[in-house]
């Protein structure tokens, strides 16, 4: 089967589709939401009635202020729950990278930065950080090294080689 190419007139119908459909559907998710915002409210946040007397409107502010200290309970725990999620699935993407064994490097920048001012940076600035290497190196001694004096006579060391060999030949 070859393919043939679709017509620009046959595209362009086919994206107007498209889009009207994707239209409509967002209408209808816009409708949706604004219905469910719409029974949330009515369930949550039932409607205001302002009462006429002092007394009542200080129990009407502490009912109100125990909804709200309620709903920040809630919060607070479900953003616990959400951070102690993220922290776990963090480190459960640490260990698949591990087991891969592929590790994406760092673009490195080039600091111009001094050996002192890094120290300072690791260390803090309550440190005081010199960096003066040869003070840090143990001072030793030069010491001139006594060669051997005694070396003899070189032929006196030729004769006993060949007394040596000439044992070995006399065996053999």
């Amino acid at each position: 089967m070859s393919e043939k190419k679709m017509t620009s007139s046959r595209k362009h119908h086919l994206k107007s589709l498209m889009l009207g459909i994707a239209k409509s559907l967002l209408e209808k998710e816009a409708a949706q939401y604004e219905a469910d915002k719409a029974a949330h409210m009515a369930q949550n946040c039932p409607e205001l009635s302002l009462p006429g007397s002092v007394q009542e409107l200080q129990e009407l502010c502490k009912k109100l202020h125990q909804t709200i200290d309620k709903a920040d309970e809630e919060r607070y725990d479900t953003e616990a729950k959400v951070h102690k999620a993220d922290k776990e699935i963090q480190d459960l993407k640490i260990k698949v990278q591990d087991l891969k064994g592929k590790f994406k490097k760092p673009a490195l920048r080039k600091v111009r930065m001094s050996a002192d001012q890094m120290l300072q940076a690791l260390l803090g600035s309550k440190h005081k950080v010199s960096l003066d290497l040869r003070a840090n190196l143990k001072q030793v001694k030069k010491e001139a090294k006594e060669e051997v004096a005694d070396v003899g006579d070189w032929r006196k060391n030729i004769e006993d080689r060949t007394d040596r060999k000439k044992m070995f030949e006399a065996e053999g």
